[in-house]
């Protein structure tokens, strides 16, 4: 099922730090079932619930999608434990903020601690593209926009 993506950068749900999710149950397995149809549906590369309206800490980010195979990975409680020192300069969009684009400075690698849709824990360590990725869905769920990170 696809959902309405939240859009403008002074709505309140994609200002607010997302509540901690404690119940891994079928609700959780559909807003991450329908979050990957409405990401699918917007060409996008991640996806974060409130951008969907939703007060949770989950978002699905697709890790190698300048490849052969891409892989859409739903995190859940996600934190990143590590930013490499050296960043990189590249352009970012936002499904929320509709044909606004801007470069913006992101750690090159980081590692991200996260669970699963059944609660397991996992870590990955992501560099390019999948960790911008990473770092731009989890800025989402503490209520911060990539428009937030430019330089003045």
């Amino acid at each position: 099922m696809f959902l309405d993506i939240v859009t403008g950068e002074k709505t309140e749900i994609l200002r607010t730090v997302c509540a901690k999710v404690t119940k891994f149950d079928k609700s959780l397995a559909k807003l991450v079932s329908d979050m990957n149809d409405t990401m699918i549906k917007a060409k996008g590369v991640g996806i974060a619930a409130p951008q969907v309206g939703v007060n949770s800490r989950v978002f699905l980010a697709v890790l190698g999608s300048t490849t052969k195979n891409p892989v859409t990975v739903p995190m859940v409680n996600p934190e990143i434990t590590y930013f490499s020192d050296d960043e990189e300069l590249d352009e970012e969009g936002c499904l929320s903020l509709p044909k606004q684009f801007a470069k913006v400075w992101r750690s090159e690698r980081v590692t991200v601690k996260f669970q699963d849709l059944k609660g397991k824990s996992s870590q990955l360590k992501l560099s390019g593209l999948d960790a911008r990725v990473v770092q731009h869905e989890v800025d989402h769920l503490n209520g911060i926009l990539f428009i937030d990170r430019l330089e003045d």
